[in-house]
C-alpha cells in the first residue's frame, strides 16, 4: 500500500513538473523581444528558458572579447606584467579608433579590464599579440576553447570582434558566459563602472566608462557583462544578472537600437516574474522582419545547382 501511494505521488510530481515546463515553453514563444536572436538560462545551466532563434549562426561583434578574456585567464600569464601596445601587424577589419598611443605600456590586468568594460579594441588586440606563441596561437586557442565548451557552432578569426567572421549562436554564448563566470576577475573587470587607466612610456592616463548602462543599477546585480556592435551584427549584449532572486544568463543578439538589448533584459526579467509577454516598438518589429527575411533568403537552395546557398550567412 505504502509503495503504491509513494509511486502515485512520484508520478503526480513528475506530471506536474512536465506540465510546468511545457507551460513555460509555450509562454516563452509569446515573449516579445526587440532582439532578432536571443537566449536565457539560469546561471550554470544550458537549459534555455528563452529561445528565440537561439541556434542561428550570426556575427557577434565585441561579444568576442569574452572569449578573449577567457583565453587570457587560462593562459596563466601574469596579470601584473607590463605589455607594449605595438603597431598593428594586420589591418583592422573595421573602424578601430583608439585613444591609446602606440608604443606605450599598460599592465595585462588593466588591458583586460578596459577591453571588457569599455570594449577597447586595441587592448584586446594587444593581449593577443603578447600571448605565448603570438597572435595566431591566441586565435587558435579561442577556437579550441570554444570546442572544449561544446560551442560547436562558433568560430573566431580575431580577438576583438571587429570581423564579421567572428560568429556564434545565442545558445553557444550561454556556455561561454557560464565558463567566463568561473573567473572572478572577468566578472569584476566587465562590470567596472568607471576606470582610469594608467600608462607608461610615456606616462599618461585615460578615463573609460562601461558600455552597459545596467551595471550602474544596483537593482540588477550584474555580475558579468559584455556589449557588442557592428552594422552586420546589430546591438548585442550578454549578461549575468539577478532576476527575481535568481542569477540568469541573458544573450541578446542583433537589436536595432542602442538601448534595445537593455529593454529586452527588462522584458525577460518581468516575464520570469509575472509572465507578462511585453511589447516592442514597431521599428524594432520591422527591423526583425527585414533581418529574418534576409537570413531566409541567404539560406534558400541554389536552384541552379540544387544546393543550399550560404552566401552572406555568418
Amino acid at each position: 500500500m505504502y509503495r503504491s501511494v509513494l509511486s502515485g505521488l512520484m508520478c503526480l510530481m513528475f506530471t506536474f513538473a512536465m506540465s510546468k515546463a511545457q507551460a513555460h515553453e509555450q509562454r516563452s514563444e509569446s515573449l516579445q523581444l526587440a532582439s532578432v536572436n536571443a537566449a536565457a538560462a539560469y546561471a550554470g545551466s544550458t537549459e534555455l528558458v528563452v529561445d528565440k532563434h537561439a541556434d542561428r549562426i550570426v556575427p557577434i561583434a565585441s561579444i568576442t572579447k569574452l572569449m578573449t578574456a577567457l583565453v587570457v585567464m587560462e593562459s596563466g600569464e601574469p596579470l601584473n606584467e607590463w605589455l607594449e601596445f605595438r603597431e598593428r601587424h594586420i589591418p583592422a577589419a573595421a573602424n578601430a579608433y583608439t585613444r591609446i598611443r602606440v608604443g606605450s605600456e599598460m599592465r595585462r590586468a588593466d588591458m583586460l579590464r578596459v577591453a571588457l568594460m569599455s570594449s577597447e579594441n586595441f587592448a584586446a588586440y594587444t593581449l593577443a599579440r603578447h600571448h605565448p606563441g603570438g597572435y595566431d596561437a591566441f586565435v587558435r586557442a579561442m577556437n579550441e576553447k570554444a570546442l572544449e565548451l561544446g560551442m560547436t557552432r562558433t568560430s573566431f578569426v580575431d580577438p576583438t570582434g571587429l570581423s564579421v567572421d567572428n560568429t556564434s549562436t545565442a545558445a553557444d554564448l550561454i556556455k561561454l558566459v557560464n565558463a567566463a563566470a568561473k573567473y572572478p576577475q572577468i566578472g569584476d573587470y566587465s562590470t567596472t563602472r568607471y576606470y582610469t587607466g594608467q600608462f607608461r612610456k610615456p606616462r599618461y592616463s585615460l578615463s573609460f566608462g562601461n558600455t552597459n548602462a545596467l551595471v550602474h543599477r544596483d537593482s540588477w546585480g550584474v555580475g558579468l557583462s559584455k556589449t557588442g556592435y557592428l552594422s552586420e551584427a546589430g546591438r548585442c549584449l550578454v549578461m549575468m544578472s539577478n532576476m527575481n532572486g535568481e542569477q540568469v544568463v541573458t544573450v541578446l543578439l542583433d537589436s536595432l537600437g542602442t538601448r534595445s538589448p537593455m529593454g529586452d533584459a527588462g522584458r525577460i526579467r518581468r516575464w520570469l516574474d509575472t509572465g507578462a509577454v511585453g511589447q516592442v516598438a514597431a521599428a524594432a518589429r520591422a527591423y526583425e522582419q527585414e533581418k529574418n527575411a534576409a537570413y531566409t533568403a541567404a539560406r534558400k537552395p541554389d536552384t541552379a545547382s540544387g544546393e543550399q546557398s550560404t552566401a552572406g550567412v555568418n
